[in-house]
């Protein structure tokens, strides 16, 4: 099954440009042949700035985007194209009256799954979803969507995986976050950012270093070859409001080996091909049947002292700006 991971940097707010870059790499994706097309987090509406909008200004973007009739324009592609698309946006449920940071998958027959991601801090106006995402591809192989920060708790991965996922799609926005971890990530430099065409060795420093891809490298191959899944992570580059998204899209196998990858400064379009002879006898599948889950009551007694990934971030973000 061949596949494309997609970067690019898009415009906070602007739907009909981010829109056009979705559709304009969806082509270049279809016409080397992928069945499949991710895209970053809340691409079609930008992400960072969310956390400056007010409850009524939330709701306006997810109106305008239906408005506008994002979702099926994106769904004409699909079917045209015969490929899946993976878009990120804020979504408002009118009948619950609640706004998600929501991902789709739409394949060329409409839409196959709507994640709404379950560690959702960008904005306290933005509930987070309750349930694992886990449906099939119109190839019939098993597909799962985490979102960002739902990566990073294990444990979501181990359930995705369990839920029979062969393959996870992880849209992030993530790298040069001023994270409040001293020893993950950090701000990307502006003026290297800004400087990137004229000095591209400075920029791909950063992006390959601590700040973005070292930082990664530190525990998303891991997610894949722990559960034996083949990982598609789509990630945002450039600015993303007065923060500098890292990039460094790519594909990861069940082994937790990088089957391709970009370090480019700017929008850009992985493709790989997924080999699922490997992946039954691969580690990560192996361990998982091997597990004794007897023991593991640990795992789901309530956590005390509980930690508010909204409430931290943005404590956080308070004590920088005092």
């Amino acid at each position: 099954m061949k596949v494309a991971t997609a970067q690019f940097e898009h415009r906070s707010g602007d739907i009909e440009y981010n829109l056009n870059r979705v559709l304009a790499l969806t082509m270049e994706a279809a016409n080397s042949g992928c069945e499949l097309v991710a895209f970053p987090e809340c691409c079609l509406t930008g992400y960072w700035y969310l956390r400056n909008l007010d409850r009524a200004a939330l709701v306006a973007l997810a109106e305008e985007l239906a408005g506008q009739a994002v979702l099926e324009r994106v769904g004409e592609t699909a079917r045209k194209h015969r490929i899946s698309i993976g878009v990120g946006y804020v979504e408002f449920d009118q009948q619950i009256g609640k706004l998600f940071n929501a991902y789709s998958l739409i394949g060329p027959d409409g839409e196959l799954a709507r994640h709404r991601k379950i560690h959702c801090f960008v904005s306290p106006h933005l509930d987070s979803g309750d349930n694992f995402t886990v449906f099939e591809l119109p190839n019939g192989r098993l597909c799962g969507i985490l979102t960002c920060y739902d990566n990073n708790i294990i444990e979501n991965v181990r359930a995705t995986a369990l839920a029979g996922a062969e393959i996870l799609i992880a849209p992030h926005q993530t790298g040069g976050c001023n994270s409040g971890s001293p020893h993950a990530m950090g701000l990307v430099d502006a003026e290297v950012w800004n400087n990137r065409r004229e000095v591209p060795d400075a920029i791909e420093t950063e992006l390959k270093g601590d700040k973005g891809r070292g930082w990664l490298m530190r525990w998303l191959p891991a997610r894949a070859h722990d559960n034996g899944l083949f990982l598609i992570f789509s990630n945002g580059i450039g600015w993303d409001d007065d923060e500098i998204r890292t990039g460094n899209s790519m594909v990861i196998d069940p082994y937790g080996r990088i089957v391709r990858e970009t370090y480019y400064a700017g929008d850009a379009l992985v493709t790989a091909v997924l080999d699922f002879s490997i992946q039954k006898s691969s580690t990560g599948r192996r361990w998982l049947r091997a597990r004794r889950p007897e023991l593991y009551g640990s795992l789901i007694t309530e956590v005390e002292n509980r930690e508010s990934t909204r409430e931290v971030r943005f404590e956080h973000l308070q004590q920088k700006q005092v």
